[in-house]
């Protein structure tokens, strides 16, 4: 069953705050699906997921060719226990919003993201969660 991500449960919040590894799918320009393992941050707040990057990896592209249509999903799992965000993504080289992912990445995983020189945050207003966690 799908929610709002504004109801969150407190069991999903701790869930989502574990430093786990998730899966990250976007569409290729034949719309079929492209899942790539990746590391993330949940902004519970605002409702936004961020995935830092480099500019020219696929997830990336396939982000940028979809253009305000975009949508991802992003699935996080442990056992039986999983939750998926979806919601629209846009893709920000924004020095500002890119020293927020690596803030937020860095307190969730204990260490800092990679950096390369084309480092981009993939922003994802989720606006659909579907969990068992």
């Amino acid at each position: 069953m799908s929610r709002d991500p504004a109801q969150l449960h407190a069991a999903e919040r701790a869930f989502l705050a574990l430093p786990r590894t998730a899966t990250l799918t976007t569409l290729r320009p034949d719309r079929t699906p492209h899942v790539t393992p990746v590391r993330f941050t949940f902004d519970a707040s605002a409702c936004l997921a961020r995935v830092t990057t480099r500019a020219e990896a696929r997830k990336t592209r396939h982000v940028s060719a979809g253009g305000r249509e975009a949508r991802v999903a992003l699935c996080q799992a442990d056992g039986f226990r999983w939750i998926t965000l979806e919601g629209r993504a846009t893709v920000s080289a924004d020095p500002v919003r890119l020293a927020e992912a690596v803030h937020r990445y860095t307190a969730r995983y204990r260490a800092a993201p990679p950096s390369p020189p084309d480092l981009v945050v993939i922003e994802i207003a989720v606006d659909r969660v579907l969990s068992l966690a």
